[in-house]
């Protein structure tokens, strides 16, 4: 009896989330010191992601359980392609992702300073927007940190010019611990392309978790950090 994709998924998302929390733990405190490094400087943490690596941007700020000192970075043209087709399409979206000089152009739109952070998050690492991000804020003096799949950035294709993935160019790289292809279940009678990926819940596993960190160090720092409450919940005396 094959196993149901129920079971698939579940089995790869734990998989995922405990090589994270074996291997990354490292990774991810140093991109905490990073990070609230710039906040307790008055600065701010910049985060950038395209296609759905906008949602763990978004995970990080705003919203409940979070606080300011991040600057979410997303383009709607690489971003809001839900459409498919038509204006707003998913073939301009993946075409503009790939546009060399976009993210020099996007960043000029923003005071940053060497002072600042970039948190990049790209799960295959190699389109070319993504990657310039990460060099034009290394250009500035920013530390640069990528969230992005380690062995989809050794197997896949470059498309940034010089041939850099989001890996290469990265100060600190959190390996996300998903498998090139990004999709874990395999469904009976389709023996080419697996469905379900995993990359959104280990990108926001990673988000919430770098997030917690960066709190904590703010907090010990005497700086509490102004986190914006669910108001479904009782107040707390």
């Amino acid at each position: 009896m094959s196993v149901s994709p129920f079971d698939q998924y579940h089995t790869a998302i734990l998989k995922v989330l405990r090589r994270i929390g074996d291997e990354q733990r490292n990774n991810i405190s140093l991109a905490a010191d990073v990070c609230a490094g710039a906040i307790l400087k008055g600065r701010l943490v910049h985060l950038f992601g395209a296609g759905h690596s906008r949602i763990p941007v978004e995970e990080i700020f705003p919203r409940y359980g979070s606080f300011p000192g991040f600057h979410p970075i997303v383009e709607l043209s690489m971003t809001n392609h839900h459409q498919v087709v038509g204006a707003n399409g998913q073939r301009q979206a993946m075409t503009i992702e790939n546009m060399s000089g976009l993210a020099e152009i996007i960043l000029r739109n923003f005071v940053v300073t060497a002072d600042d952070a970039m948190l990049v998050f790209s799960v295959g690492g190699s389109n070319v927007v993504p990657v310039e991000m990460a060099m034009e804020a290394r250009k500035v003096g920013m530390t640069t940190i990528g969230v992005t799949s380690v062995e989809s950035n050794r197997v896949g294709t470059p498309k940034q010019r010089d041939g850099k993935m989001l890996a290469d160019v990265c100060d600190i790289v959190i390996d996300n611990c998903v498998p090139p292809g990004d999709a874990v279940v395999w469904i009976d009678g389709m023996t080419n392309t697996p469905v379900s990926p995993v990359s959104s819940v280990a990108g926001c596993f990673i988000a919430n978790a770098l997030k917690g960190e960066i709190a904590d160090r703010l907090a010990k720092a005497g700086e509490k950090p102004l986190v914006a409450p669910d108001d479904r919940l009782p107040a707390v005396a």
